[in-house]
């Protein structure tokens, strides 16, 4: 149980609160970083072929080499739900700590694989756990820390996630054509390991009630979220939340369809050169990261409600696009769009969450939240893979992006805030 500490006495990273906060944004940024290197998976598809065909005489299909990416984002939302508690009674260090351990060891033990069932175990179901295990620290940290600019400050330490493919993209693709595609997972398995360990030690919560200098929470609402407006068991209750959660998923798999066959699309459909088609990957990953601060700046600003609206008109509008012109500039644009709109939904979706239901128990809240996360991995880039297999191309898949984010329009004009919503106190 935190203790509450006088505002004056109260340091971090050996400043005042108000200052030293950021730091803490900066350590949950970066550790992001190496969470976040699961968007260079599109990187590794060509070499992983080639080395379960050429290597160990293994037929694959394009679905097949995927599944690991699906597999591990489906346990990462799983093991979300999971964890939350443990950041409360644990604290976020410890819990962080043994996240990043256990991603690192994923990675590890894929560089042992010898298939793609042993790969998807090992990469999938062990690296996907640490990282659901290690996402929500963060989040929840930049949460309490940031009663006054909670969207901005979330959509600040996600940055790193969705920015993680512009570095790790372009190193993995280096490594992979220098040392191999399974010396390259050994590789960042074991910096993995050390960063996190490094970056989590210092990070905490603030002590119950504090809240920044000058700054006063709104009329009607928990503040700093010593207490808590809604409990997990109530907020299930709430038709809010199955309105967020059905956006969530359908930004989520549009996105992560997206990022799962990037590379691919740009040198099948559009005629992109391999080198310059990975290139692309790390410059879509700057959309992605970028997309998380913008859009959770504006859900600060405007309703969580309309910001899923302006998501979704663009998902829908660069879907569109390459449908009606598949060419290399439209190809950029509109990838980078997806990619900025799916880092846009892990900053909408964790801000709205504590818009709406506070953050006494908000690890737990966001957890089931994200399953919509889960969801949207595991059939995202399984219906490309499935429309790649049945039809000989990717141009399929991005009609059904196209109305299904007509759909998230519809549902995400039904969202109501908690004004919105009685018994906003109901029971912890």
């Amino acid at each position: 149980m935190t203790v509450t500490v006088p505002d004056s006495s109260l340091r971090v990273l050996g400043a005042a609160p108000e200052q030293g906060r950021w730091g803490l944004i900066v350590l949950g940024m970066v550790i992001n970083l190496c969470l976040g290197s699961i968007y260079s998976w599109s990187v590794f598809v060509g070499p992983l072929t080639e080395y379960f065909k050429g290597t160990l005489g293994q037929s694959v299909t394009a679905g097949e080499v995927l599944l690991p990416f699906s597999v591990f984002l489906a346990f990462f939302a799983i093991a979300m739900p999971l964890t939350g508690k443990y950041i409360e009674t644990l604290g976020p260090r410890k819990v962080a700590i043994l996240g990043g351990v256990l991603t690192g060891i994923g990675w590890l033990l894929a560089s042992l694989a010898t298939s793609v069932p042993v790969l998807t175990l090992m990469y999938g179901v062990v690296g996907g756990i640490g990282v659901g295990i290690t996402y929500g620290v963060p989040v929840a940290v930049a949460a309490r820390w940031f009663p006054d600019r909670r969207g901005l400050a979330v959509g600040l330490t996600l940055l790193g996630f969705g920015f993680s493919a512009f570095f790790t993209a372009n190193l993995a693709g280096y490594l992979i054509g220098t040392i191999g595609v399974m010396s390259t997972f050994r590789i960042f398995g074991v910096a993995f390991v050390v960063l996190t360990i490094l970056l989590s030690l210092p990070l905490r919560f603030p002590p119950t009630g504090w809240k920044p200098a000058g700054w006063s929470p709104p009329a009607g609402t928990s503040g700093a979220g010593a207490a808590c407006e809604y409990n997990r068991a109530v907020m299930l209750r709430t038709p809010v939340f199955y309105a967020l959660w059905a956006c969530f998923f359908i930004g989520c798999l549009a996105g992560l369809m997206a990022i799962s066959i990037a590379k691919p699309v740009g040198i099948e459909l559009v005629g992109i050169e391999t080198g310059l088609a990975t290139a692309l990957v790390g410059v879509f990953a700057v959309f992605n990261g970028g997309g998380r601060p913008v859009f959770g700046a504006l859900t600060d600003r405007i309703k969580p409600r309309l910001t899923a609206v302006l998501s979704f008109v663009l998902i829908a509008a660069a879907s569109t696009a390459l449908v009606l012109f598949p060419n290399q500039v439209v190809y950029i644009v509109a990838f980078a769009v997806l990619w900025g709109c799916l880092g846009g939904w892990l900053a909408i979706a964790p801000a709205a969450t504590a818009q709406f239901f506070g953050t006494g128990d908000y690890p737990r809240c966001y957890g089931v939240v994200f399953l919509a996360y889960g969801a949207g991995a595991i059939a995202g880039p399984q219906l490309a893979g499935f429309i790649r297999a049945s039809t000989g191309s990717y141009v399929g898949v991005f009609p059904v992006v196209a109305v299904l984010a007509v759909v998230g329009i519809v549902i995400a004009l039904t969202m109501r805030g908690p004004g919105e919503i009685k018994g906003s106190t109901a029971g912890r």
